[in-house]
């Protein structure tokens, strides 16, 4: 499976227009059953709303969805999926509120105002890259704790909280086949006493 882009989390955009109110909510939704249920969340939030329009893509099966909620046909779902795919982001869904200020925008303010609201709630987001990573874990005296972890960091990894006890064991993540270069530094320090565990890859953002 390749790398790919997605957002953490969740992030918002607003516009408004003659009144009208567009409140883009967008969520990390890597299944079709996390999206539905985002969905159902921001239109349980908003009951009184006029339109809680959608769109979002999938990996899975490049999997894509839509909806216009009752606005006119290609008005509102298909400009927010265009954001959705210019960014090419995937696993995320956006939920675009529109409040009714009493003023009919007509076809190209509609798509104007979905396409900007999607727009600026992928602005606000913080979108990772997801890698084939993995785990390592070393156990080290006290005196090799500090020039390990400093290694361990100059490689590029996560580290997580080391643990303390007789000796100090160090856990890190890291994309999968780049450990070579520091598992060769951790021999060199620890003289061959090293060793080092490393999981099986799994994805994760990096």
């Amino acid at each position: 499976m390749e790398d790919y882009r997605t957002v953490r989390g969740t992030a918002t955009g607003e516009y408004e227009e003659k009144k009208s109110r567009f409140i883009a909510q967008l969520s990390f939704a890597d299944s079709e059953e996390a999206a539905v249920a985002f969905l159902e969340q921001v239109r349980a939030a908003n009951r009184t709303a006029r339109h809680n329009v959608y769109a979002y893509r999938l990996r899975a099966g490049n999997r894509e969805r839509y909806s216009d909620d009752g606005e006119p046909a290609k008005t509102a779902g298909t400009p927010a999926l265009e954001v959705l795919q210019h960014s090419g982001l995937t696993d995320l869904i956006v939920v675009v509120t529109r409040y009714f200020g009493g003023v009919l925008l007509g076809t190209g303010g509609l798509v104007r105002a979905y396409t900007i609201a999607t727009a600026r709630a992928l602005e606000n987001a913080e979108v990772v890259t997801v890698r084939s990573v993995v785990e390592l874990q070393v156990t080290v005296d006290y005196a090799l704790y500090e020039r390990a972890s400093l290694l361990i960091d100059a490689a590029g990894a996560k580290q997580a909280p080391p643990e303390f006890a007789d000796r100090v064991t160090l856990r890190w993540q890291m994309p999968e086949h780049t450990e070579a270069p520091l598992l060769e530094q951790l021999r060199e320090l620890t003289r061959g006493s090293a060793q080092v565990t490393v999981s099986d890859p799994f994805y994760a953002p990096f």
